[in-house]
């Protein structure tokens, strides 16, 4: 009984020097204690369920009144913005303004063409997604108003829920490592046993793009983890 259970394993070293190994996820199996160690892959799209959008108005001038005065006003059309397109104040965080005189900094060249410059900035923090992604995507009437927002600072997507996805996305891992485990016993004439360890591995989050790992921007995200099992054969 023994030979055979040797020749089944020399059988299946055959099968992974074909790409077996590679494609089904062993890692490795060990004759001594008859036990196989097993990668489980599993992924996963979802949508995010938070989201926070800073918007930010930038002045500058040679008078102080003049850049205080005129953020004060861009700051109240980014809170008429916001609200007519439903906002509540509670998703609102209306920062102080902030006016900085250019010239009395440490090392200041001197060069700057204006003495102030200044900005105010409102924050959104919603678990209205939707409602955050449109008007991030509709910010021309405060362009036309005169409102000098920064470029480039769209919305960032949270996935606050994590928890309810991660049970799930661990037990498919679980299933598809037990299921390469068996189909592994069944090629190598052997009977798949009991679980020996298991480490449910780390899950990332990225891009739902796969544009690398930051996630932030992208309100899709993927979840990605590979857990690792050891199964004895018998």
């Amino acid at each position: 009984m023994r030979g055979q259970f040797v020749a089944a394993l020399i059988l299946a070293i055959g099968i992974a020097t074909a790409g077996f190994l590679v494609s089904n996820g062993l890692e490795s199996f060990r004759t001594a204690d008859r036990s196989i160690v097993i990668k489980g892959l599993a992924e996963q799209t979802v949508d995010s369920d938070y989201a926070t959008w800073s918007l930010t108005a930038r002045r500058a001038g040679d008078r102080f009144m003049d850049v205080q005065q005129a953020l004060a006003a861009d700051r109240d059309r980014i809170v008429a913005f916001l609200r007519e397109r439903g906002f509540e104040d509670r998703e609102l965080e209306v920062r102080p303004l902030i006016v900085t005189d250019v010239w009395s900094r440490e090392y200041a060249s001197g060069n700057s063409p204006t003495r102030y410059n200044g900005t105010a900035v409102v924050v959104v923090a919603s678990s209205r997604v939707d409602a955050v992604q449109t008007a991030a995507l509709g910010t021309d009437p405060l362009v036309a108003a005169g409102v000098q927002l920064d470029t480039g600072q769209g919305p960032g997507y949270e996935l606050r829920a994590f928890n309810d996805a991660k049970g799930p996305l661990l037990a498919a891992a679980t299933q598809s490592a037990r299921e390469q485990a068996r189909r592994f016993a069944d090629d190598a004439g052997a009977t798949l046993g009991p679980l020996k360890n298991a480490n449910q591995g780390v899950i990332q989050i990225s891009a739902a793009s796969g544009n690398g790992f930051n996630s932030q921007s992208s309100r899709e995200k993927r979840l990605r983890v590979v857990s690792t099992f050891e199964y004895y054969l018998r």
